[in-house]
């Protein structure tokens, strides 16, 4: 079944949370485009709350990528979420069931919180429907000159404030339902998250792998076991560093989003480089530590929160490990 034929808020795999009753009760339709990173996507949870709120009635369906889908799928937050294949300005049969499937939708009011220049361009695709965002001429347009200095949560709760919705929360994962008990037998102690990868386009946002594996043995020498978490391109880096610390428990390509955010509420801390992850673990309560280069600055995009501390140096390379574990060490003394 192509995209364009699924029947009316039903999720792309056939599923609805909702009785066609109930669908028809409703009139208000929203729509929330957001692609990612997954950094972005846990940024923006307080911005998800925040419209969910205010249209409490509504029917709301969220625009992202397939990797984001099934976990997005169990927020309170939308009534359905939609997958963008991001079809290529060649692939026109795509396009068009992309757009007869967002014309399908009948929304009336679309909150772009990816402001990108392929999803500005959905405004035009959809027939300029009421909407929230960048695109030149809509109707709640965040024409703040300055919006690209702001923190991207602030920035989301400005452009929010100009559509109406005057309170953005803090992101909060406290919905998400996990068991981890599957990972007992290899946890058995105190444990620090590792997340040593990053984009694998990225390699100057990584701390070195040398630096994460003498880190892995003081934590062993405290009395905690470093667990590393990665996906398959960090698989060599990661299989390096636990190589070096045999101590050390190595769950690469073990877990999923939800799995993430379980071993967060449990760990002691984490510490890794700027990347998703460490958003998740952030967003789960876990204290933790990000490790930033000069590609980025933490001012606009850093996890926040009382429990988050980054540490930033004009060449990550050269962030000392000993620099690394002091700050690790509050967390930890703090945990015993």
């Amino acid at each position: 079944m192509s995209v364009a034929k699924l029947p009316m808020w039903l999720n792309q795999d056939g599923s609805s949370h909702l009785s066609m009753e109930r669908l028809e009760e409703r009139q208000r339709r929203v729509l929330v485009i957001k692609f990612g990173a997954l950094g972005d996507l846990v940024q923006a949870m307080g911005s998800f709350s925040a419209i969910r709120l205010y249209h409490a009635t509504a029917l709301i369906v969220l625009l992202t990528r397939k990797s984001y889908a099934h976990f997005m799928r169990s927020s309170p937050y939308f009534d359905a979420v939609w997958v963008d294949e991001r079809p290529r300005v060649w692939q026109m049969h795509s396009l068009f069931s992309l757009r007869a499937m967002l014309r399908g939708g009948r929304f009336s009011r679309v909150y772009d919180l990816q402001t990108s220049d392929r999803s500005s361009c959905y405004f035009w695709l959809m027939g300029q429907p009421v909407w929230s965002g960048v695109s030149r001429g809509c109707a709640y347009p965040h024409a703040n000159p300055n919006r690209n200095s702001l923190h991207s949560i602030d920035r989301q709760a400005e452009q929010l404030a100009i559509a109406g919705i005057p309170v953005t929360p803090a992101p909060d994962l406290s919905w998400v339902r996990v068991d981890n008990t599957r990972f007992h037998n290899l946890i058995q102690e105190r444990f620090v998250l590792f997340v040593t990868g990053g984009a694998s386009h990225r390699l100057h946002k990584r701390w070195p792998a040398e630096h994460y594996a003498a880190l892995a043995v003081r934590i062993t020498q405290g009395g905690c076991t470093p667990v590393f978490v990665g996906r398959r391109h960090d698989g060599p880096q990661i299989s390096k560093i636990t190589a070096d610390c045999p101590r050390s428990v190595n769950l690469f390509e073990q877990t999923t989003l939800a799995d993430l955010v379980g071993l967060g509420r449990n760990a002691v801390a984490a510490v890794g480089n700027d990347t998703g992850p460490m958003h998740l673990l952030a967003a789960s309560g876990c204290p933790c530590v990000v490790l930033y280069g000069p590609s980025s600055d933490p001012s606009l995009c850093a996890p926040r929160g009382h429990h988050v501390i980054t540490l930033r140096c004009s060449h990550l390379a050269d962030l000392p490990v000993a620099a690394v574990e002091a700050v690790l060490a509050g967390f930890l003394e703090g945990a015993f």
